[in-house]
């Protein structure tokens, strides 16, 4: 991973955030800004560990305060629809983290919906359809390395670098589930704040 670009893209969105809370106390009933808002917190949570997901909590408040004022924004849709998605990654439940990804695959569709040509959103859309196969998959192998791990300690040195590159699968899975989520929402909140020409922190 590399931990300067890492830095830069945290810089990026509490930047993004900073001028977020500006706008909003300027104007409450903001939905673009608010979207952005959530947006930037949505990517701000992907820093933080699954016991420190109050930034995704946050996006989530933050996107329903924008669809209150304007429920057709499709920006907003699309962004509920990723911060679902990620809750229910971050779920061991499967049956609670139904219910997220079955709320996640309705704003995408909604989001398709008002914005029909955005092959974001389509994309998103045929993938919330996946979605709990893979956190099925990903709960397995979470498993599995799990099981690894405990014999690892009691494996000689030889069987220990036989399992050793094993525990990153089950992170790179989820990555591969989740990083192009991400990416996309990163575009969102970049895009987004250089039309409103707010400043950017100078790269390092």
């Amino acid at each position: 991973m590399d931990m300067p670009a890492d830095f830069d893209r945290l810089l990026l969105f509490e930047h993004a955030i900073r001028a977020a809370e500006v706008t909003y106390a300027k104007n409450p009933l903001d939905a673009q800004n608010l979207t952005k808002w959530g947006a930037a917190l949505l990517e701000l949570s992907s820093f933080r560990n699954i016991h420190e997901s109050k930034a995704l909590i946050k996006a989530i408040s933050k996107l329903e305060e924008a669809l209150s004022i304007q429920p057709n924004n499709h920006e907003a849709l699309w962004c509920m629809g990723n911060a679902q998605t990620s809750y229910a990654f971050m779920t061991h439940d499967k049956d609670e983290a139904k219910g997220y990804f079955d709320s996640a695959y309705n704003f995408f569709q909604k989001a398709v919906d008002e914005d029909p040509g955005n092959e974001l959103y389509q994309k998103s859309f045929q993938v919330a359809a996946k979605a709990p196969e893979l956190h099925s998959e990903f709960l397995r192998q979470n498993l599995s390395q799990q099981a690894m791990a405990s014999g690892v300690g009691a494996g000689s040195s030889t069987s220990s670098n036989a399992r050793g590159p094993k525990p990153q699968d089950s992170s790179d899975l989820k990555y591969d589930i989740c990083g192009w989520i991400i990416l996309a929402v990163a575009i969102v909140v970049w895009a987004g704040f250089a039309k409103a020409n707010v400043p950017l922190p100078p790269p390092k």
